[in-house]
This record gives C-alpha cells, sequence and structure tokens, in this order.
C-alpha cells in the first residue's frame, strides 16, 4: 500500500513525499481510513511506530474539508504526557500541513505563557498541551474548549501512570460532548478500557502488535561491570567504538548530572536532560545532541517515551530501570522506522533481579558479555534496589496517583504498570516506510 491509496489530499501527499516516506506503517494504514471516516478510535501504538503521523495527516485532512469561519477556537485538541511529546506533536501538524492553511500552537509547563496566550488570542486550529498547563490557561480565560471537534489522547497510559487522571477529567467536562475522539495508549489495561468505556463511541480498535512483544530490530547486550566501575566502562566502550550519538539513561537526577559531568571529564561532550531543567535547556541540549554538537544526552525516563530521534544508532542503559516495560521504552529510542540499533546495558550485581524481569517480559535471553579488565568482583554482594537507590526492598513502589510538581513534565519515580509493553518498531528493510510522528 502506499500513502495515495489512503484517501489523503495532494497538499498532504506531496508533505509527507518531502519527509521521504512512501508506504504508511501498519498503525497508519489502520489509523488514517478509520479517522477520515469519522469514526472513534482505540489504537494500540507506541513512539516509534508512525502513529503520530497515523492521527495528524487525517486530522488535517478533515480541518480542511471543514474550514471554520470566523474568530478560530480551537477545533482540534491533543493531550499529550509531556512538554517534548506536546512539541514534537505540534511539529508534526507544523510540518504535513505545511501546504494548508492550518494554525496549530503547543502549550506545556517550564516555559513563559505570554507567547501561548498570544497564540491562544489570536486563534488556533490544532492545540496541542499538557493538561496541567492547559487547565492553567483555562483558569486564565485564555483558551476555550467549546469547539473541539477531535480530541486526541495519545500516550493515554503514561498520562494515567503520571497522574493526571483528575486533570484529563476536568479537560473533558470542557469539550462537547458530539466529537470525534482518538485514543492511543502502548497498552490496554483495565483502566485504559474504563476510561475508553466512558469516552469512545463505538470505536474501531487497531492492536497492530502481539502482548509482550520485543524490538525485534535492536541488537541488545548486556556487560556485567561493578557498580563503581560503570562509567569507566562506558567512556571506554564510546572511545573504542567511536560511539558519535548515544542516549544514556539513569534512574535518578542526581545520577544523571554527576554522570554527564563525568563524561565532560573525560572528553567526551555530554548533557544532562530531567525534569528539573528548564524546558529551555532541555530543548538546547536535545537541539545539540541531534545536531551532533554532543555525543551523549544522559537522560531520566523523563526521555523514555518524549524523544524522537531519526537512526539513533546507540541507546544505553546506565542502570536498569525498576520496572520491565520501561526498559523496552527506553531501547525503542533506537531501531526505530526500519532503522537497526544497539541497546547496550551495563548490570552490576544488584540489578541481575531487574535484569531477569527484563527477560521474563520480552520471552528472550539477552546476550552477556564481560569485558577483560572489567570483571565484576564475585565478592560483592546484591544489595535490592528501590527509587534509583540500593538498601531497600524491591518489592515497595510509590502509590499510584502520585505526580511531581512539575504539572507539563513527567515523574521520575518507577511507575507500576499493567498490559502490554511497546511493540516491534517498523518494518526491515533499508526503505524508509511510514510516516514518523516527528
Amino acid at each position: 500500500m502506499s500513502f495515495t491509496e489512503l484517501g489523503l489530499r495532494a497538499e498532504l501527499l506531496r508533505a509527507v513525499a518531502d519527509q521521504g516516506y512512501t508506504e504508511p506503517t501498519p498503525i497508519q494504514a489502520g489509523a488514517i481510513p478509520a479517522v477520515l471516516a469519522g469514526h472513534d478510535l482505540m489504537a494500540a501504538a507506541q513512539t516509534g511506530t508512525g502513529k503520530t503521523a497515523g492521527f495528524t495527516l487525517p486530522i488535517l485532512q478533515l480541518l480542511s474539508t471543514r474550514p471554520a469561519t470566523g474568530r478560530v477556537k480551537p477545533r482540534v485538541l491533543v493531550l499529550t504526557p509531556t512538554r517534548e511529546l506536546a512539541a514534537q506533536v505540534e511539529e508534526s501538524v507544523r510540518t504535513y500541513g505545511k501546504h494548508l492553511a492550518i494554525k496549530s500552537v503547543a502549550i506545556y509547563g517550564g516555559v513563559g505563557m505570554v507567547p501561548q496566550i498570544k497564540a491562544l488570542k489570536a486563534g488556533v486550529d490544532v492545540l496541542v498541551a499538557t493538561p496541567g498547563r492547559l487547565l492553567d490557561h483555562i483558569n486564565q480565560r485564555n483558551a476555550d474548549l467549546s469547539g473541539v471537534e477531535i480530541l486526541v489522547l495519545d500516550e493515554a497510559d503514561r498520562m494515567l501512570d503520571m497522574g493526571f487522571i483528575n486533570d484529563i477529567k476536568k479537560v473533558l467536562a470542557l469539550v462537547p460532548k458530539q466529537k470525534q475522539t482518538l485514543l492511543f495508549s502502548a497498552t490496554f489495561s483495565d483502566e485504559i478500557r474504563a476510561l475508553a468505556h466512558g469516552l469512545l463511541r463505538t470505536p474501531k480498535l487497531i492492536e497492530v502488535a502481539r502482548r509482550n512483544s520485543t524490538v525485534e530490530l535492536i541488537d541488545q547486550r548486556i556487560y556485567r561491570v561493578d557498580k563503581g566501575r560503570k562509567r569507566e566502562l562506558l567512556t571506554k566502550l564510546i572511545s573504542d567504538g567511536q560511539w558519535h550519538q548515544v542516549l544514556v539513561f539513569t534512574r535518578t537526577k542526581h545520577g544523571a548530572n554527576a554522570l554527564s559531568e563525568k563524561l565532560n571529564a573525560d572528553g567526551i561532550t555530554s548533557a544532562a536532560i530531567h525534569g528539573n531543567k528548564s524546558q529551555g535547556a532541555r530543548t538546547r541540549a536535545l537541539a545539540d545532541f541531534k545536531s551532533l554538537k554532543l555525543n551523549v544526552l544522559v537522560a531520566t525516563d523523563i526521555a523514555a517515551r518524549g524523544l524522537d530521534i531519526d537512526q539513533l544508532p546507540h541507546v544505553v542503559n546506565f542502570e536498569l530501570p525498576n520496572v520491565a516495560e520501561d526498559y523496552v521504552h527506553r531501547i525503542g529510542r533506537t531501531g526505530r522506522a526500519g532503522s537497526s540499533g544497539e541497546a547496550v546495558s551495563l548490570v552490576c550485581v544488584d540489578e541481575l533481579d531487574l535484569l531477569r524481569d527484563i527477560e521474563r517480559l520480552q520471552k528472550l535471553e539477552i546476550k552477556v558479555t564481560v569485558l577483560p579488565g572489567f570483571e565484576p568482583d564475585p565478592k560483592i554482594r546484591a544489595e535490592p534496589i528501590i527509587n534509583g537507590r540500593s538498601g531497600q526492598s524491591r518489592g515497595q513502589r510509590p502509590q499510584g496517583g502520585q505526580r511531581s510538581g512539575n504539572r507539563g513534565g513527567a515523574s521520575q519515580g518507577p511507575k507500576p504498570r499493567s498490559g502490554k509493553p511497546p511493540a516491534t518498531r517498523g518494518n526491515a528493510g533499508s526503505q524508509r516506510s511510514g510516516a514518523r510522528g516527528r
């Protein structure tokens, strides 16, 4: 199938072709016709599958065929869990709508409200927002949702994990009951199904991946190493392998900062991004990383679903996440849209239980390597891990529904989940297929 067979207008096909895409991904092939037909949609889709273009393209077509009159209230509202995802969805709207007269804006926390207020007052067709900042604008009467025709909940499971359910309910009370609703989630957990039951009307169901499928295009490997030598080993792997673009995950904000500083001291250009960084600092760090001004971006799990980097070759788990599903989200930053990638995890004795959880989830035994000179000390005993720290029972987890104080950002702690982890990203082969949600 090609994009020309999906019923999209010429201006959208031109924008897709400008990005070098010729064939839709499975989620796009299923979602685009359903949205164009006016159906509500419940879709199992993860970042990297092309799901953002799967809803932006048909939405742009529907808006262009139903032009607004008078002062423009938002006609489409897209709710996202993180600032980075909001910015990327709005960029996708601009990318694919560049040949159409469609106005869009992304509003999220961590940046000034004045530019956002100006954009809202001037009128927009597509409003992409994190729930907290959107409610701030509504409370100040900067935003009017009474004209919303299409509502999109993007990464709905992530929003529930982060405790946004009350904010979402407040927003739902402000949009018209008669609208088209699209719900995208990595899992179809009981919580997601309950949300969908009260929100969607006889939705089309699209599930393009089987439960607990793994990322087949990613070469996964484990390096066993003592905790105190992880940074030294990481530096060696980056230097010896001449890795020019590496996304490294840590469990904590403090750990991300400390590792970035040590890598810079080793002569490897690095920056850290996490919830305590200003949005400007995070945006600059990501831009420098994409343009290869930085070799390494060190991130907490705020970036696990929010980053979209074309052909990222290497992801490193400096520390394994406490929740196995988060591992799959992390390594899914590479191996996207048909490209291959490498995911390396540095595993100390404390993390062997976490590794077994990950292997059980994937139904896959990951290759373990010990680099000469970095052999683990057999005398070191394991210490249980929770919230990124040793010495407490792994069975303890924070209560659900708690949020960090940053309303527009993402939570940092482990998140209990249910349901299905991310699925295979893209199709194998050298041809770029599927318009990515950029």
